[in-house]
């Protein structure tokens, strides 16, 4: 369906550039703020996961089906945990038209529809592209329910999540959870190879434009600006945050009675810091909430990945773990002091994202100003590499008797295949703890090395540190972990 069907027939176009989003966020924040509305028909307020999911967006009603162009829009209906009202606009030759709400966008189920004189808005989007096959257009990104977004790249399944912004995420005071309330589409070039998608968030504490061009592919890569308005001194500021799931792998098995060797989207946490330190911290399905800071200064990427590719490692047939996205942010300019802030929150069930990952400016966002940030999101099957180090590719964690832990951690990469044997050895340092046995050997089934070693039992949490170093020189990343009793 060509795009002029989809916009109201009584709107009129306005003109459009990404400075009206900016200004729109600057008015937001000097107002006070008003929560969006999720008033509904009544048919739809109290609907379950499996009603919800009856209401299903046409395909062939989709923005500019049929135009050959290299994007499609489809859209979501509002209702179960989706009941805030977003507005969504197109923009073409320079001006921005809304596209209206029409129930017979969509098939119903056994619900009765709305009338066709409600204008509802809608809960959100999802882009398709032709990025598998060039004549079927995927999937490969969708903005749904506040502040999230998911994307993946080619030959991959939906994981992991980004947010715009995260505030006071793991405080006792609570989280606040900014939202996307509109968007404006850009129509792609015949051709082009990437769209532009404008957004209006707001929450009580900040207003925030942002500004997201989209590349689809091998990896599918995210430019983000950002510019954030607060209402207030934002000291607890989340930037590039996203959220994962971790339940249990081979370093994190306690109380697990499961036919699975693992089960994550995210198998551990990835910094290059400012000081050219590359870290791999494995994630973990703690007993009560861990909170781990990284602190740095003009970080150079970090992010959540899925290491771990072979379909031996999950056992599932359905979820395909293995395919799952990594997700890396790497900010584009000096984005000063601060922190990597990881949380990792315990959980009994593998269907709530458990894992909070974000950048903390260590000086507040002060009331009253504009604080611009531009980031790049990779989403694909790696994070983009950094040095030659090698890398930790698998963590495992097991008992030594009564008195020890006994850790293995498997090494591969290039770098490892011209190092003297002789001369490598691994290094690890426990925080107020005992270190002892430590191993470090070849490892011919991955054509790496593995280093193990064993901590003596403690009753309070350890931080751990571990690396391959061929005479003064590092050979590998270095491995980072909080080991709780």
């Amino acid at each position: 369906m060509a795009s002029g069907l989809l916009s109201a027939a009584h709107a009129q176009p306005a003109p459009f550039d990404r400075s009206i989003v900016r200004q729109m966020a600057r008015d937001l924040a000097s107002k006070p703020y008003q929560a969006p509305s999720e008033k509904l028909p009544d048919n739809l307020v109290n609907l379950d996961y499996d009603r919800y999911r009856a209401i299903r967006f046409l395909p062939d009603r989709a923005l500019w089906r049929g135009e050959k162009l290299p994007f499609e829009v489809q859209f979501f209906h509002r209702g179960f945990f989706y009941k805030n009202r977003v507005d969504l606009f197109e923009v073409k030759d320079g001006q921005a038209t809304p596209i209206a709400y029409r129930p017979d966008l969509f098939s119903f189920g056994e619900l009765e529809p709305p009338g066709p004189a409600v204008d509802l808005g809608f809960a959100g989007f999802r882009l398709h592209a032709p990025i598998n096959k060039p004549d079927y257009y995927d999937e490969v990104c969708v903005f749904l329910g506040a502040s999230y977004f998911r994307a993946v790249a080619k030959g991959q399944l939906y994981g992991l999540s980004a947010r715009g912004l995260a505030i006071n995420t793991g405080e006792a005071k609570g989280e606040e959870f900014p939202f996307f309330k509109t968007f404006w589409i850009e129509k792609p070039a015949q051709g082009a190879n990437s769209i532009v998608v404008h957004a209006l968030l707001d929450s009580e504490s900040a207003a925030a434009a942002y500004r997201f061009t989209i590349r689809p592919g091998d990896t599918t890569v995210f430019d983000v600006e950002m510019a954030i308005y607060p209402r207030v001194d934002l000291t607890q500021a989340g930037l590039a945050p996203m959220t994962s799931m971790f339940f249990f792998g081979s370093n994190d098995r306690k109380d697990v009675e499961d036919f699975r060797p693992s089960v994550h989207d995210s198998d551990g946490l990835a910094v290059f810091n400012g000081r050219g330190e590359e870290l791999w911290r494995p994630l973990h399905n703690p007993r009560d909430l861990q909170v781990s800071s990284f602190a740095d200064l003009n970080p150079r990427g970090f992010g959540l990945m899925q290491r771990q590719k072979d379909f031996s490692a999950y056992q599932d047939l359905e979820s395909n773990f293995e395919r799952r996205p990594s997700l890396w942010a790497e900010p584009i300019g000096d984005w000063g002091e601060g922190e990597v802030k990881l949380l990792e929150i315990p959980t009994k069930e593998e269907i709530h994202d458990n894992i909070a990952l974000f950048w903390r400016p260590k000086a507040a966002l002060p009331a009253k100003g504009e604080h611009t940030y531009t980031y790049r999101l990779h989403w694909g099957p790696d994070a983009p590499k950094s040095t030659s180090l090698a890398r930790f590719s698998r963590t495992g964690i097991g008992t030594r008797g009564d008195n020890a832990t006994l850790f293995v951690l498997d090494v591969t990469g290039e770098r490892l295949k011209s190092v003297d044997p002789k001369s490598l050895r691994g290094v690890v340092t426990a925080e107020k703890a005992k270190i002892q046995n430590i191993v470090t050997q070849p490892n011919p089934a991955t054509g790496g090395w593995r280093l193990s070693f064993e901590l003596l039992k403690e009753k309070t949490p350890v931080e751990l540190r571990a690396s391959l170093m061929q005479n003064e020189e590092a050979v590998s990343e270095v491995w980072v972990y909080r080991w709780t009793p």
